[in-house]
Parts: C-alpha cells; sequence; structure tokens
C-alpha cells in the first residue's frame, strides 16, 4: 500500500485573498469556491479537493 504525499501549492501574500480552485485550475478539475486562511498558520488545506496551500514570505500586515 502506497501513501501518495502532496507537495504544498506555494503562494504569497499577494495571492491573498487566496481561494480554491484558484484561477489556473482547470475547468474540469473545478469545485465550488472556498477560501483559504493562510495567513495565520502559514498552510491551509482545501476541504474540497485536499490541495495543500503554503505561505511563503511573511505573512500580511493590517486588519
Amino acid at each position: 500500500m502506497s501513501t501518495k504525499t502532496q507537495t504544498p501549492v506555494k503562494v504569497t501574500a499577494k495571492d491573498l485573498p487566496l481561494h480554491c480552485p484558484t484561477p489556473a485550475m482547470k475547468l474540469w478539475n473545478s469545485h465550488p469556491r472556498v477560501f483559504i486562511d493562510v495567513a495565520h498558520s502559514g498552510e491551509g488545506k482545501c476541504p474540497y479537493c485536499g490541495t495543500v496551500y503554503q505561505l511563503e514570505g511573511p505573512a500580511p500586515t493590517g486588519h
């Protein structure tokens, strides 16, 4: 039995607010849009497709 490890999708502060699916994803791979919070923990996972997003660099500051 093999376990597949998924490589996180790297995002930066300019990609926020982050939602999945992203505009770069193929239409056949789409699902309802959901916003992913990566600013607090540095990482987030889409509850629909399981894509893992990882924030690179500093988190944005502000409200």
